[in-house]
């Protein structure tokens, strides 16, 4: 058994959205004591953004007619590909910045986007289980004054649910910055209580993770 573990937080020793990942990794492996996990950190690795140009342009020439860094590029999409198509189950942990989707999970996901097999017409993920984790320093739930500023969290779901058909489950913690923002000094209690429901849906979903297989692709 295989878990793939993605982080995106630029700020590792104090990610909210890693430590939530980490309590629905420990159920993993609690599940699976043998299993390996399998990890990508997107801050300490980032994928250079011109790396996706040189794949998609390659994937429209003639193998022949390629030039060595499209050959690079399409290279590295295969290594991506084999990571996800490789794993039992995935676990992305991503937060939410400047009101949109992570710079270096966008251009992750675009590179690995280009391999066939995950691609449109691809179905090499259908059905597979997967846990998104995602922080958020403000709150932009409905009834909230910047409600719908979250440009993040309804793409990751696009993408992620909608165009790979992972079998995903999402744990959300908003009010990251109270405490550190002293004008959301006020909301002590609610991001307390925020934070308190995120880490019970994480080891939730960990357990599910650890318990579901893979719907056949057909």
């Amino acid at each position: 058994m295989t878990l793939f573990r993605l982080d995106a937080s630029i700020l590792p020793a104090t990610s909210a959205s890693r430590a939530l990942g980490d309590l629905v990794e420990e159920q993993w492996t609690a599940a699976h004591p043998d299993s390996s996990v399998r990890r990508r950190d997107l801050a300490a690795e980032p994928i250079p953004t011109g790396v996706w140009q040189d794949a998609v342009l390659g994937g429209f020439s003639p193998e022949a007619a390629r030039t060595e860094e499209q050959h690079q590029a399409l290279g590295f999409a295969t290594e991506l590909a084999d990571e996800l198509t490789g794993a039992d189950a995935l676990l992305f942990t991503v937060p939410l910045y400047n009101f949109g989707v992570s710079q270096h999970f966008k251009t992750w996901f675009d590179l690995a986007y280009t391999d066939p097999r995950i691609s449109p017409e691809g179905t090499a993920l259908r059905g597979k289980p997967a846990v998104l984790v995602t922080s958020l320093g403000g709150n932009y739930n409905p009834g909230t004054p910047k409600e719908g500023w979250d440009h993040s969290t309804p793409w990751l779901r696009r993408v992620l649910a909608d165009v790979w058909g992972l079998d995903l489950r999402v744990v959300e913690r908003p009010f990251t910055l109270v405490g550190m923002n002293p004008a959301l000094d006020p909301f002590k209690d609610m991001a307390a209580a925020l934070k308190e429901e995120a880490e019970t849906a994480a080891v939730k979903f960990g357990r599910e993770l650890a318990e579901l297989r893979p719907n056949p692709v057909v």
